[in-house]
């Protein structure tokens, strides 16, 4: 695969950035720090530069950061923790109608406090001071000029997510599998493949191998190695050439090897298997919904 230098150096940028913030966190002991979604974010802007991530640079700051507020209040409610998933989903789908934003990462940053059980204010001063820089860089280098900044979440599109968020989660809870309901960078590419126009079976299935494959190595790599920092430094180039094998540009991807790191044991055992399991049901449901639509948009044509 071919890279460009200025290619090289974005990605070089961002995996110091990522490779900071787990510094960080292992300096302080406190793995609250650890942000997977920033792996996503940092990805998706700074080396991707994805245009509906970057056509609105205040709402990189406000929407992962308010959204992690959510998820950080409703964690400390006398909730069972399939309801707090669903309640945060609910409210982060609110936020984000609110605020005219389609920040997928957004789910993963309102999710991760539940998943993680955060309790210190660290994990807010974490998220606001990474997102801010995120923003401020974007702001810097002018990655938003020129980039249409209407954004618009349908009702159909809320509806849909969490309708098909609520039934995985009933459907792992009824099993006996609570810690499943919420695996965020499978909800994070959900989202995005539902606000696609066409979404196609083989897209469904790159998605699922590369997600799972991300979830694998994250887990693979962290049993090896037991350090934050040499679990980061080794996975990430390995989801890189993951997802150049597979031709695609999936900043998601990224967050899993940093998820492995702060999962509690019962989920991060069960994380792969997890991960192809959801992202089975997630891409599968976007490929049947839009199939559904595809026809019936046919049907009307005839008529």
């Amino acid at each position: 695969m071919h890279l460009e230098k200025i290619t090289v150096r974005d990605y070089l940028v961002g995996f110091a950035f990522v490779l900071l913030m787990v510094g960080i966190a292992t300096w302080l002991h406190d793995y609250e720090i650890i942000l997977p979604e920033i792996a996503a974010l940092t990805s998706g802007m700074w080396i991707y530069q994805k245009s509906d991530w970057l056509n609105q640079p205040l709402k990189i700051f406000l929407a992962p950061s308010g959204t992690a507020v959510i998820g950080f209040v409703v964690n400390r409610l006398p909730l069972n923790y399939p309801e707090k998933v669903v309640v945060t989903l609910l409210l982060i789908l609110l936020l984000l109608r609110g605020l005219h934003s389609t920040l997928a990462p957004s789910f993963a940053t309102g999710l991760l406090p539940i998943i993680v059980n955060a309790t210190h204010w660290s994990f807010i001063i974490a998220i606001f001071a990474f997102t801010l820089t995120l923003m401020g860089v974007v702001l810097y280098r002018g990655l938003h000029h020129g980039l249409p900044a209407n954004t618009k979440l349908s009702t159909h599109q809320m509806l849909v997510f969490l309708v098909a968020g609520i039934l995985w989660t009933g459907l792992v809870w009824a099993t006996g599998n609570p810690q499943m309901a919420a695996i965020p960078p499978v909800l994070v590419v959900f989202f995005e493949a539902l606000q696609q126009p066409s979404y196609s079976g083989k897209m469904a299935l790159k998605h699922i191998i590369a997600l799972s494959s991300a979830a694998t190595i994250g887990v693979l790599i962290h049993l090896v190695m037991a350090s934050w920092l040499l679990t980061t430094l080794i996975s990430l180039p390995l989801i890189f050439i993951l997802l150049a094998a597979l031709q695609l540009k999936l900043p998601a991807a990224y967050a899993f090897p940093l998820l492995a790191l702060v999962l509690p044991t019962p989920m991060f055992t069960h994380l792969p298997l997890a991960a192809l399991l959801a992202a089975s049901f997630f891409m599968g449901t976007v490929f049947i919904v839009k199939q559904v639509a595809n026809r019936i948009h046919v049907i009307t044509e005839d008529d």
